[in-house]
């Protein structure tokens, strides 16, 4: 009998959790499959760039597997609702005796998985899951009365103790002898899906890239604390959109930190701590998800922020979308996303909490937008950012505490490098201008920049915020 591997979000051969346990313990022949659901992908706001890098990941695992003598079969099914059918047709037809998969979190995977998993049971095949997306499985770490963590630092200490245990990384399995199935073709493009981001040249598929990004920032991950927060600066890893497909894993990119750091996380390379730590709010985010699946249902996780009076305006939502708000920062983020499916960090941060308070527009709406955009679009990671920034979620930003663009950007882009190559009309304008209300518009004049004004007064809209928070 046969093993099959059903691929999702972890599409590499490298340190795959299931793929490594089916090929262990098969004795005729590992066989792999991927569903494609582009129905299910719309329902879930999944950007067409995601997409597509998805798609030309599963490619680049085709030809990974081929080189192992395992077939990837591809299932079309539009939504999640047939999957459990299609999977038992699959492993009954080529005779396989259990199903292998690494486990998902968010609430409609999770229903998806049991449901497959009970109907493979009714068709006598096995199912064994695997935690691997995460480095600390969710119901691992709990509060002494065994409840989920709502604050990040305690749950981060308890995380720490329990890293060197989860860094044994799986090889990718050995060839194994041909079996008489051949691989489906990967699609390149899914119905409902077109992307106008050059995928290729911005983000190449597979595990290949993936691992050259990873050690490229290996040699300068010392200076990721303090380049993390510069977006004109390459200080980052450039590895979210892989981490999201499971192209590589988390698991891989904490023992490249470890290593760099002499095996242990210390203050003595604060990049690699801190590096580390950004893995950390990682599961974090999912081990949230898990524990209060509601704020994965468009419910805030502070329940009585669902009362806060959010402004309905269609015109301060698009320009804030468009990146024309007369807020240089915000806008130059907002173009990034839209010109290329990523935003630096830090702006996620400024342009989430400038439509969340400054605007008081709900953060629903820019949480779908960010997902209809982002190439690393991951549910846990970005509910929770933007309910930090809205100070709806766990561990949330005090709502008092709003950002100022112009303070946001004299500190993180002075010279005015980042906002001058995202919004080329403002090329003539000292750098200075950028970082001052009254000097913005003034150099405006001056140069006959055609840049739009402000959405809103940034004092008005602050205090108007305040207003909404208190009145709770």
């Amino acid at each position: 009998m046969k093993n099959l591997v059903w691929f999702r979000r972890d599409l590499r051969v490298e340190d795959n959790s299931a793929l490594f346990e089916a090929a262990q313990s098969s004795t005729e022949g590992v066989i792999a499959v991927y569903a494609l659901t582009p129905k299910q992908w719309q329902q879930h706001d999944d950007a067409a760039c995601k997409v597509q890098f998805w798609l030309a990941n599963v490619q680049s695992l085709s030809q990974s597997l081929a080189k192992l003598n395992i077939p990837l079969l591809i299932l079309k099914s539009s939504t999640f609702e047939e999957l459990p059918k299609k999977i038992v047709a699959l492993a009954t037809k080529h005779q396989c005796s259990s199903l292998f998969f690494n486990r998902a979190y968010e609430v409609n995977e999770l229903r998806r998985d049991d449901e497959v998993a009970a109907s493979c049971d009714a068709a006598g095949i096995a199912v064994q899951r695997f935690h691997d997306r995460v480095i600390i499985p969710p119901k691992e770490i709990a509060t002494k009365d065994d409840r989920f963590y709502k604050v990040f630092t305690p749950y981060r200490k308890i995380w720490d103790t329990k890293l060197m245990d989860r860094m044994t990384l799986r090889p990718a399995p050995k060839k194994q002898k041909p079996v008489a199935i051949e691989p489906d073709s990967v699609p390149t493009k899914a119905q409902g899906f077109q992307s106008s981001t050059d995928i290729d040249a911005l983000w190449p598929a597979g595990e290949t890239e993936a691992q050259r990004r990873l050690s490229n920032f290996a040699d300068h991950i010392g200076q990721y604390s303090s380049g993390r927060d510069l977006p004109a600066e390459n200080g980052t890893s450039q590895l979210s959109g892989y981490l999201a497909a499971g192209v590589i894993s988390s698991r891989q990119c904490a023992a490249m930190a470890l290593e760099v750091s002499g095996g242990r996380i210390s203050d003595e390379n604060e990049g690699a701590r801190v590096w580390v730590s950004e893995l950390a709010w990682r599961d974090f985010y999912t081990h949230v998800m898990v524990g209060f699946p509601r704020v994965s249902m468009h419910c805030p996780f502070k329940a009585k922020t669902e009362a806060i009076s959010w402004r309905d305006d269609e015109d301060d939502l698009k320009a804030w979308q468009a990146g024309r708000t007369g807020y240089p920062i915000v806008d130059a983020g907002m173009r990034q996303l839209n010109q290329t499916g990523w935003m630096h960090n830090r702006l996620r941060m400024v342009t989430a909490m400038f439509l969340t308070k400054h605007l008081l527009i709900d953060w629903r709406l820019g949480e779908r937008y960010f997902m209809q955009k982002l190439i690393d679009g991951d549910l846990a990671a970005n509910n929770g950012g933007w309910q930090w920034s809205a100070s709806t979620g766990t561990d949330s930003v005090p709502y008092f505490r709003i950002f100022n663009p112009f303070s946001q950007s004299k500190r993180f882009d002075t010279e005015g490098q980042f906002i001058k190559q995202l919004c080329p009309e403002l090329i003539d304008v000292p750098a200075k201008a950028l970082h001052d209300a009254g000097k913005l518009t003034k150099a405006i004049a001056e140069t006959g920049a055609s840049y739009p004004s402000y959405v809103v007064d940034y004092k008005e809209g602050r205090e108007r915020a305040l207003a909404a928070f208190k009145a709770l």
